[in-house]
């Protein structure tokens, strides 16, 4: 009897735990209908903090006359914000690249001086009851408490530093958290993605400045940025980094197959740093099979909009080869263009098949089984190129919450991958600061 009963027990225990596996493997949300999915969504995101690691700027909307206080035509703005319930933005000291010369480089540092002043100037003179710059995570904490947003500062293209080390400190003393070492094209410090198309380098991965550059980012606590360089530069940041790294705006190169992602090595070099990759919802990184049928679909409404207005549509590469001044211009008349063009586009949207939210969650989705929930997060690239159908702009935050509300993300996940991950990933590059500087 004894040894019935034992059995009985151990078959009881066996039914008990498999019953509660099989409990814990249903989604969560399997019964839950679209209000209650909303609902869900719009409670965990007014009690979590939501980050958006890539969002570029115009310096020309950041004036006393016009600027993110307003509604305007860019796909981020303070009321974009709240509406969408988008917490923290950085705002990206962005430079495109030019000539290794010293003209080349004085320009450029002025540009990025232009882009730093801006920002202060929206946080300290502009809209300061309405958002603050944060240099810590505990700030942006602290800020976000306060009900106002919080303005963060990465810088995309290390170009900008020229040949001067000094200029990593102070480009970090004006708010500067992260830094990409290259653009679209070779730097002084590292050779690009780009260099996939006809392989040809320029450093080899990094330049002995670049290695000089990293030990400074290292020193004063800021996180180095993989999203752009080449897969060899990646490979020898990790190898040269002494605190965790970041990919500030890209997604999953199994599912896309663009240079900008991270292929699967990559992400396990990545996993093995303790960095983070933050997922970007920039279409053709989405799905460069999607958004080349779609975008064929929208060419020809543009294309037809762009003949009554006299307009010239040309290509991303052709038009970052213009001077600052002219490729503002000619943005300008294209967003001018594409609001004309929107009621057609929208109906497009309709029938045809664009990228959209669910597909840059099943990016998330793949990050995560790779290298875990805590490795990856969001950016969207807005104002920059970013932005697919359901989050378009900021005010559109939310319907990337649905998404993973919907597949069974629970809120301390969700927490994770809107800023819970990318903030340690902060406070740990900082502590590896603090230790170095104590060593010295």
């Amino acid at each position: 009897m004894k040894k019935l009963n034992l059995s009985l027990l151990i078959l009881t225990t066996v039914l008990s735990f498999s019953c509660k596996q099989t409990q814990k493997e249903e989604p969560a949300t399997a019964a839950l209908t679209e209000d209650e999915i909303n609902a869900k969504a719009l409670k965990i995101q007014k009690e979590i903090i939501t980050l958006d690691t890539h969002c570029d700027f115009n310096v020309n909307n950041f004036t006393d006359s016009i600027n993110y206080t307003q509604e305007l035509e860019t796909q981020i703005t303070l009321p974009k914000m709240e509406a969408g319930g988008l917490d923290v933005a950085w705002f990206i000291v962005y430079t495109g690249q030019d000539s290794l010369t010293e003209s080349g480089y004085k320009a450029a540092y002025e540009n990025a001086m232009a882009k730093f002043n801006a920002i202060h100037k929206l946080c300290e003179e502009i809209a300061p009851d309405e958002i603050e710059l944060a240099l810590t995570s505990d700030d942006v904490r602290r800020i976000h408490a306060k009900g106002k947003k919080v303005a963060m500062i990465g810088i995309e293209n290390g170009y900008s530093i020229g040949t001067d080390l000094n200029n990593v400190k102070k480009f970090y003393d004006l708010g500067g958290r992260y830094m990409s070492l290259a653009h679209q094209g070779h730097s002084q410090l590292a050779d690009s993605n780009t260099g996939e198309k006809d392989s040809v380098w320029l450093n080899n991965g990094l330049s002995e400045l670049g290695k000089q550059v990293i030990a400074k980012m290292n020193k004063y606590g800021m996180m180095i940025d993989v999203s752009h360089p080449s897969k060899e530069a990646m490979r020898q940041m990790i190898e040269l980094t002494k605190a965790p790294i970041i990919a500030s705006h890209s997604s999953a190169r199994a599912l896309s197959n663009h240079s900008r992602n991270l292929d699967d090595e990559q992400l396990q070099w990545l996993k093995g740093n303790g960095g983070v990759v933050q997922t970007v919802a920039f279409s053709p990184y989405v799905s460069v099979t999607k958004d080349s049928i779609f975008k064929n679909e929208s060419k020809k409404v543009l294309e037809a909009e762009a003949q009554k207005q006299g307009f010239e549509l040309l290509e991303r590469d052709s038009v970052m080869t213009f001077s600052k001044e002219k490729r503002e211009a000619y943005y300008q008349k294209y967003i001018a263009l594409r609001n004309n063009a929107a009621p057609k586009l929208d109906s497009l949207k309709k029938v045809a098949d664009p990228v959209n939210v669910a597909d840059f969650v099943d990016h998330i989705d793949y990050l995560i089984e790779k290298v875990g929930i805590d490795h990856v997060g969001i950016s969207s690239d807005f104002d920059g190129g970013g932005g697919i159908y359901g989050w378009n702009d900021a005010s559109e935050t939310l319907n990337v919450t649905k998404e993973l509300v919907r597949r069974g993300y629970t809120k301390t996940e969700i927490e994770k991958l809107w800023s819970g991950n990318l903030l340690r990933v902060l406070d740990e590059v900082q502590a590896v600061a603090q230790k170095i500087q104590q060593e010295e």
